[in-house]
């Protein structure tokens, strides 16, 4: 599959627009609307993305199948490891293998920074997606209940990748 790159994005509206149409698709049978929305609003808007790329030492990339935008993946440099935060596929992209290719642009982009570790947190309920990431590689090393506002709460596995 040589027809997946991957791209800094240039526009944070372009990104947040992306995010919004994938999360308000795939989320909807795991979370409620409301928590759609506050979480798109503190993490996804184009203030939040601005915020992490300039102060949080976030990078973003849309995954892009035969030159379009297909997905995204976003990821945080930490001293211990890298943090994989994001890693959305556009419906009609998914089962195409795009999420196996992001993981390996993700891996070599873990060695180029001098990373052995790719941690993330995922969701308990997002049985599909903890399934990818253990055929991956990844362990389940823990479980976690964010309290992120507004009477909302991330209801989480951490997951780790040696790489």
């Amino acid at each position: 599959m040589d027809n997946v790159t991957f791209k800094i994005p240039k526009d944070i509206e372009t990104l947040s627009n992306l995010a919004y149409e994938i999360w308000n698709e795939y989320w909807v049978c795991l979370l409620s609307k409301g928590q759609i929305d506050y979480m798109l609003e503190k993490f996804q808007s184009p203030n939040s993305i601005k915020e992490q790329i300039e102060n949080q030492n976030y990078i973003y990339y849309y995954i892009l199948f035969e030159d379009k935008i297909s997905g995204y993946t976003g990821m945080q440099k930490t001293k211990e490891y890298l943090f994989l935060s994001k890693l959305y596929i556009k419906k009609e992209y998914r089962h195409k293998g795009l999420g196996t290719k992001a993981f390996q642009f993700i891996k070599e982009f873990a060695k180029n920074n001098n990373y052995n570790k790719i941690r993330l947190t995922v969701n308990k309920q997002n049985k599909n997606t903890i399934e990818a990431y253990l055929k991956w590689g990844f362990k389940t090393i823990d479980a976690v209940v964010t309290d992120i506002g507004s009477d909302y709460v991330m209801d989480d596995y951490i997951m780790e990748y040696t790489l």
